[in-house]
């Protein structure tokens, strides 16, 4: 029997951050997954969580695991995906480490991923994004590093970690801006920035003062902003913008629905699915892809691209209703 803490260890602690180069929030989401997975097995088993064996999930386990999540903790079928490629993920890693599991982990990595219906991708309009640049109050040191921290974030479609995590040595403010960001995955990208979000930044960066962060922007008490910092004033400056764009009002925004946005304005504006992969630093194309189907001037121009049927026309003429009963057999009965 091969006990499962030390090879779950190795593998969140080593293998995803070392080999894989995950970021730390990546590891979280990937460490919450199998605590849920590890605390399931544990009630089915009889065994505490720290004396499991790698046996013991088997794949009729991880099945149930993976039903439980739905029917009982109510996640989607996007959220049961995403677990299931979390667990083939740790399998593939357990196989080359003890290659005598190899079967149980063929069973396994053989269990579907389940098919889901695909909504389009939220994004917002350039009317709603200026909406939300203009909430900030660019009298005061918060609403200028507001400002410059939506605006960033949206003209370079950076991921939260990306722009939390930007430092000040990356930074390029001369005649030609540019942003190098630490992107997912150790891939990095060189980014012009933007005639006025440069401009948002020039004006932050004179605000900022000598906080001793290395990263540009940082709180009140000069020290990095959090996920959960950005995502807070995000929301607050939503809900100001909302007075002024209706659209807005109850609507949740999320910081990736910038990077969304910008994605969908610049491939409107490009017509080059390449681009914009290079831009969102997309390890493959295919993941940009699915920005094609809420670009409605692709579908436009397919449209124009084809030469429609030559019909026939008629005029239609209704049938006389007393015809038609006779047809139908719905001859009335006299009273």
């Amino acid at each position: 029997m091969t006990r499962l803490s030390p090879v779950m260890a190795s593998y969140l602690r080593d293998y995803l951050p070392g080999q894989r180069g995950f970021s730390d929030h990546s590891c979280a989401t990937y460490a919450h997954g199998f605590k849920l997975l590890l605390l399931f097995a544990a009630e089915r088993t009889g065994t505490s969580p720290s004396m499991l064996h790698i046996e013991q999930l088997d794949a009729e386990l991880i099945e149930n695991f993976l039903n439980h999540i739905e029917e009982q903790r109510g996640n989607s079928a996007a959220t049961r995906n995403l677990r299931l490629a979390a667990i083939k993920s740790f399998m593939r890693f357990v196989e080359y480490q003890h290659p005598v599991l190899l079967e149980q982990v063929a069973q396994i990595r053989a269990i579907p991923t389940k098919r889901h219906e695909q909504k389009l991708i939220p994004h917002l309009p350039m009317g709603e994004i200026q909406a939300i640049l203009n909430a900030p109050d660019l009298s005061t040191w918060s609403g200028l590093r507001d400002r410059a921290m939506i605006h960033v974030c949206f003209a370079a479609a950076l991921r939260v970690s990306e722009l939390v995590g930007a430092e000040m040595s990356n930074l390029e403010l001369g005649a030609a801006p540019a942003l190098l960001v630490k992107g997912k995955g150790r891939r990095h990208r060189h980014l012009p920035l933007w005639k006025d979000a440069a401009k948002d930044l020039r004006a932050w960066l004179a605000a900022r003062g000598d906080a001793l962060a290395p990263e540009i922007f940082v709180n009140r008490n000069g020290r990095t902003m959090t996920r959960a910092g950005f995502e807070y004033i995000l929301d607050k400056h939503v809900a100001h913008a909302a007075k002024a764009c209706p659209s807005l009002k109850g609507r949740p925004v999320s910081p990736h629905q910038l990077r969304h946005s910008c994605a969908v304005i610049m491939l409107e504006a490009t017509g080059d699915i390449r681009k914009v992969a290079l831009w969102l630093g997309h390890a493959e194309i295919r993941t940009t892809e699915r920005y094609l189907r809420i670009d409605a001037n692709r579908k436009l121009e397919a449209v124009e691209a084809v030469i429609p049927p030559e019909l026939r026309r008629g005029r239609f003429k209704a049938p006389d209703t007393l015809i038609a009963m006779l047809v139908e057999g719905h001859v009335p009965k006299p009273s």
